[in-house]
């Protein structure tokens, strides 16, 4: 392909609060070669973009080099597709109005296109999950932050300045937990991982029952899932109430959107039936009644990580060509 100037790779870049994977992917989907490293290493943004530049360019030389690759893709928690921006992300250290698409085009001189992780994450489960085929759906990130992309006839929906899907910042309650991005009450502040861990340790102090969870130091989702797993009564009522929660979120946003499937995925969507069968509960109980029974609650089959650096690969395909080098 290459002999008619076709280049048939491109870049895929997944920034989060806990690492940063880089990857070059072929046309087929193919992840070539991948690295990763730890995103808190740099709070300084200059020299987070510094670091990401100079080692996508090692990766690229040490696999064919420049002339192979057509452009490059980023992930980022609250990020634009439409600025180019990431801003006032809660759980990344840079805060203010961040140009990192600029920043990363002008260090590496090829193309750069970023969105929302959450937008992200829907473009990959849509070219290769479960929401492949589908024209009508919903995904949601379950993780530190809670995120979400909808696609509508076919079509991921953005809004007017690339925000559309900010999910875990809607309120579920109001005067209530304060979340990360300064408002009270965020659905983000009952079912991210944060939120999970306050609802266990309120539940521990306000009674006397045993508990696994009382002997855990650094208590976590997984760990709690893991309690569950244990038959522990109190972790159990943990996810209940986290699924409570999130079925509210769920059934609300299905019910202005009418989709045919909601697709949960991030790490907290691993503690499998301990959260999803309290939400779909719950997600039946208040969704609008001529939707009961007819959205499908799914959870992802692909590699979270994986995915992600797919579909970031999956916008770099669709940003206008541009390179320093021709």
């Amino acid at each position: 392909m290459d002999e008619y100037g076709i280049k048939s790779r491109v870049v895929g870049v997944d920034i989060s609060n806990g690492r940063t994977t880089y990857a070059i992917v072929d046309i087929r989907g193919n992840i070539l070669a991948e690295e990763t490293f730890d995103t808190s290493e740099y709070p300084n943004v200059d020299q987070f973009v510094s670091a990401l530049s100079e080692k996508i360019i090692t990766l690229v030389e040490a696999n064919g080099g420049y002339e192979s690759i057509r452009s490059i893709g980023v992930s980022a928690p609250s990020a634009s597709s439409t600025s180019g921006y990431i801003v006032n992300a809660a759980n990344l250290p840079w805060k203010g109005s961040i140009p990192l698409a600029v920043m990363l085009r002008e260090r590496i001189g090829l193309a750069v296109g970023m969105a929302n992780d959450a937008h992200i994450t829907a473009l990959g489960e849509h070219a290769f999950g479960l929401a492949h085929g589908m024209r009508n759906f919903i995904i949601v990130s379950l993780g530190v932050g809670i995120g979400s992309c909808f696609f509508t006839e076919g079509r991921e929906h953005l809004g007017n300045l690339g925000y559309g899907g900010e999910f875990g910042h809607t309120c579920v309650k109001d005067y209530g937990r304060q979340c990360g991005c300064g408002h009270k009450g965020c659905l983000e502040t009952y079912v991210g991982a944060k939120g999970i861990v306050m609802t266990a340790r309120e539940l521990m102090a306000a009674s006397d029952e045993p508990s696994l969870m009382r002997d855990m130091e650094n208590l976590t989702p997984r760990l709690i899932a893991d309690c569950c797993n244990q038959g522990d009564a109190m972790a159990i009522e943990v996810y209940r109430r986290t699924g409570y929660m999130l079925g509210i979120g769920l059934a609300n946003y299905a019910s202005v959107v009418d989709p045919e499937a909601i697709i949960l995925t991030g790490g907290i969507s691993h503690a499998g039936k301990w959260l999803i069968e309290p939400t779909c509960e719950s997600f039946e109980s208040h969704v609008f009644g001529n939707l009961k029974g007819k959205v499908k609650i799914l959870t992802s089959e692909l590699d979270d990580r994986e995915r992600d650096v797919l579909g970031a690969s999956v916008l770099a395909w669709s940003v206008p060509e541009y390179s320093l080098f021709k």
